[in-house]
């Protein structure tokens, strides 16, 4: 596996600390151009932000799949641990389990429990762990891999028997249950705009409706597909759907610019100027409240065959 961030610098080679600017933000240098996200202050806030909407959205549970009700976990790898959060508050939880986070971007904070490591790797090489695991979490990988069977074969590979594999991803095609999405909508044009790009650059944003499937097709078993909704701002009446909705609103409304930029202007040719002016029209109907619009969030788990 990669440089551990518990290296020190100097050890870590240069091209996997540096950061790269492009149209006022900053992205990764390792492996430039696999991710489509910033990697600055602003978007790993975003990122703690969005960590809450997902622990949210789940009942304020990390995971849903039924790791560790069985057998004990003993190591578990967060695949994309962005600024590791998740593989933080899960190690704190449970400090007799190992936990292994693995990003392109060296983000994660130097102090963190004694058992997680942190590694800088792409995972869309050859894995190389010394060791298997037990549970495998991946959330909003969506758009950073381009060969999705690869890395669930790669994921089958490394699972113990009987382990498992949780993903979890934001589908961006707007739905609404009611058709107050009128035609013309700019909320659902830039999401479809994002598909479009992102498609273009062999990351699709769509991996999530095939994961069910292509985990059947690598050998998974007890394969299952769970749908929550993310409103788009705090319209639904019921107060669990309402607050997911203002959760929401600040996760995606705030980070329009950011989750755009790369694929817009890399992809689609816009000009950062250009792209500005129409997410102000984004933004606009995001707060819209008759516009009754949600994104659906897949969470798909299935589990190794064998183990006791």
């Amino acid at each position: 596996m990669g440089a551990s961030i518990a290296s020190s610098s100097t050890s870590l080679s240069s091209s996997i600390l540096r950061y790269r600017e492009e149209n006022g933000r900053t992205y990764h240098a390792f492996r430039e151009g696999r991710y489509v996200l910033p990697n600055d202050d602003v978007e790993n806030e975003r990122l703690d932000l969005q960590h809450h909407l997902c622990t949210l959205t789940l009942g304020g549970k990390l995971f849903i799949c039924p790791a560790g009700t069985g057998e004990p976990l003993g190591r578990v790898l967060d695949a994309g641990t962005g600024t590791g959060i998740w593989a933080i508050d899960f190690a704190d939880e449970h400090p007799e389990i190992h936990v292994t986070g693995v990003d392109l971007s060296p983000i994660q904070p130097s102090f963190v429990p004694p058992n997680v490591t942190f590694y800088i790797d792409d995972l869309e090489d050859t894995w190389t762990f010394q060791y298997k695991f037990d549970f495998i979490y991946s959330r909003m990988l969506t758009a950073s891999i381009s060969d999705w069977p690869k890395f669930l074969q790669q994921s089958y590979d490394n699972l113990n028997p009987g382990g498992w594999i949780e993903l979890l991803d934001v589908h961006l095609k707007l739905q609404s249950d009611d058709k107050t999405v009128p035609a013309d909508c700019a909320l659902k044009q830039w999401g479809d705009w994002m598909l479009e790009a992102a498609a273009k650059l062999n990351r699709p944003l769509d991996s999530m409706t095939f994961y069910q499937q292509q985990l059947i097709d690598v050998g998974f078993t007890n394969v299952t597909e769970r749908i929550f909704k993310w409103p788009t701002n705090s319209w639904p009446r019921d107060d669990r759907h309402k607050e997911l909705g203002m959760w929401t609103f600040e996760n995606l409304g705030n980070g329009l610019s950011g989750l755009s930029m790369a694929l817009f202007t890399r992809a689609l040719g816009w000009s950062p100027e250009e792209l500005e002016v129409y997410l102000t029209d984004v933004r606009k109907q995001m707060r819209d409240r008759s516009i009754h619009g949600y994104w659906p969030l897949y969470v798909v788990y299935a589990q190794k065959p064998g183990g006791s």
